[in-house]
């Protein structure tokens, strides 16, 4: 199966580390992997500012960038959810409509792609240590991804799981809100990083890079003996 991989700006920029254990995940399972290096970011952060005209121009190239792709997997709900998206955005633009439905098709969040179209539940990962979920807004809330990312975490060897007391709270990230609120954006991940605290776990997981950025930032500021992972760390780990 050949699968295009949709990096994001934050894995590109920030967390290579969580590029090469989804690209390292999916060869696993049987896939060829390729990386269209004309991507760029998806728009998400100037289109949720209001910088609608300029934030299309840089949705055209997503598109055409991923057009000849059979599948398209992103290590990120949000942004990959920013792709199912194009087709409201482009409502107006008939031709580009029917391009960007036809990339929204396609395209998947990474556990979401593992266990509806691979059909796999269970990697062969082995990870020790006892750990909490966070679940990140747009994967959750807007993508509807929720029981794939949980179904790979029970069958991991070794890893004793506990569940995030109020999971369904936003840690505060948000995109360009952490910048625009920045005092409201800090109360809501300490907030966040309390639950955490309170499951005595010593690893978090998540699949989104900004959240993880977000609430890994304010454990170490905190000085918190906290381990954060993507999952796709987590589900690469023999």
């Amino acid at each position: 199966m050949k699968v295009s991989l949709f990096a994001t700006c934050l894995v590109d920029m920030f967390q290579s580390n969580v590029g090469i254990a989804t690209v390292e995940l999916l060869e696993h399972l049987g896939c060829e992997v390729d990386f269209p290096d004309s991507q760029v970011c998806c728009g998400q952060p100037s289109f949720n500012s209001g910088y609608v005209k300029d934030s299309k121009k840089t949705m055209k190239r997503m598109i055409e960038t991923f057009e000849h792709s059979n599948y398209v997997v992103s290590p990120s709900g949000s942004c990959a959810n920013m792709f199912k998206e194009y087709p409201k955005i482009f409502k107006d633009d008939p031709i580009w409509e029917l391009k960007a439905k036809s990339l929204a098709d396609k395209t998947y969040e990474l556990t979401q792609f593992i266990v509806n179209v691979l059909k796999v539940e269970d990697v062969n990962a082995r990870f020790e240590g006892k750990a909490t979920y966070h679940c990140s807004c747009h994967m959750t809330r807007m993508l509807g991804v929720t029981e794939a990312p949980m179904k790979l975490l029970s069958n991991v060897k070794g890893l004793e799981f506990v569940e995030l007391p109020g999971k369904e709270n936003c840690c505060g990230f948000g995109g360009t809100f952490s910048v625009k609120m920045a005092q409201i954006s800090e109360q809501m991940v300490d907030e966040k990083v309390q639950k955490i605290e309170e499951t005595d776990a010593d690893l978090l997981i998540g699949a989104d890079a900004g959240c993880l950025m977000n609430i890994g930032g304010r454990i170490e500021r905190k000085g918190k003996p906290i381990k954060v992972l993507h999952i796709a760390e987590v589900l690469n780990h023999r």
